[in-house]
């Protein structure tokens, strides 16, 4: 059976930009052994981006998905890249099937590109872009209770060979970086390591619905978009083991990140 993973993605499209690269080699290092560490080679990934959102589920379902440069204000090159995985329709219509069947309006989507909450952390982890790859969306009522369900729903693709990894970020807001980011992120770091890593399953699933309640959390996150992928993670493997897989601290210079695997 194959873990879960919510993995904080990095900035924009760094892996192809030296300078952010080298920023995140602590990243990048995490990324390339969770691929070695899997107990399995994945048929498919599913990743459940913080950067695409509907008013209902949708399954990105087109055997070859394009590209979406949704970042501002990087160089030209990047708007450039190609990051040509293969899709995997069939695997989609399985995603599909079981949001459906536990009560979930879903829809195929069969014109979504990768978006870089996708393809950048897929660039370092699979860079021959040889690993079949769908994403999953976000409901953009951002209901933590919710997208936890449906990492309930998704649980059984565990078994069937998909890997589930919600791309986001355990800190994300653009707005504060420097020393004055330093304490809220660290705050709100330890609080999220010590209610995965040490609180019961029950109890950390309620905690982690409840996560605004967390020191600085609306600072750390105005928009939960970057923290609902770890609920869909969760949710998936609700009672397995948590451990931390990438923690990095003066990123941007202040932000504290980390990266959690289930199982």
């Amino acid at each position: 059976m194959l873990p879960t993973y919510f993995i904080s993605h990095g900035g924009g499209p760094w892996p192809y930009i030296p300078d952010m690269r080298a920023m995140f080699i602590n990243l990048e290092t995490s990324l390339v052994n969770m691929t070695k560490q899997l107990p399995e080679k994945p048929k498919a990934i599913l990743m459940i981006s913080g950067h695409w959102e509907r008013q209902t589920f949708g399954v990105q379902s087109n055997l070859a998905p394009g590209m979406e440069y949704d970042y501002y204000g990087f160089p030209a090159h990047t708007y450039e890249v190609k990051y040509q995985a293969p899709g995997a329709p069939g695997v989609a219509a399985r995603v599909a099937e079981l949001i459906e069947n536990a009560g979930f309006p879903v829809d195929l989507d069969d014109k979504k590109g990768f978006d870089h909450g996708a393809f950048a952390p897929m660039a370092v982890m699979y860079p021959e872009a040889d690993m079949p790859l769908i994403q999953l969306s976000l409901k953009s009522n951002l209901d933590p209770e919710e997208h936890l369900a449906l990492g309930r729903a998704l649980a059984p693709l565990r078994e069937e060979g998909i890997l589930i990894v919600g791309s986001g970020l355990s800190f994300h807001n653009l707005g504060l970086r420097g020393p004055q980011a330093i304490k809220p992120s660290n705050a709100f770091d330890a609080w999220l390591q010590e209610t995965l890593l040490d609180a019961t399953p029950t109890e950390r699933s309620a905690r982690v619905v409840d996560w605004d309640k967390a020191p600085y959390a609306r600072i750390c996150h105005p928009r939960e978009d970057h923290l609902i992928p770890l609920m869909v993670a969760l949710g998936a493997a609700e009672k397995g083991e948590a451990s931390c897989v990438y923690h990095d601290e003066g990123i941007f210079g202040g932000w504290t990140a980390s990266s959690f695997r289930f199982d």
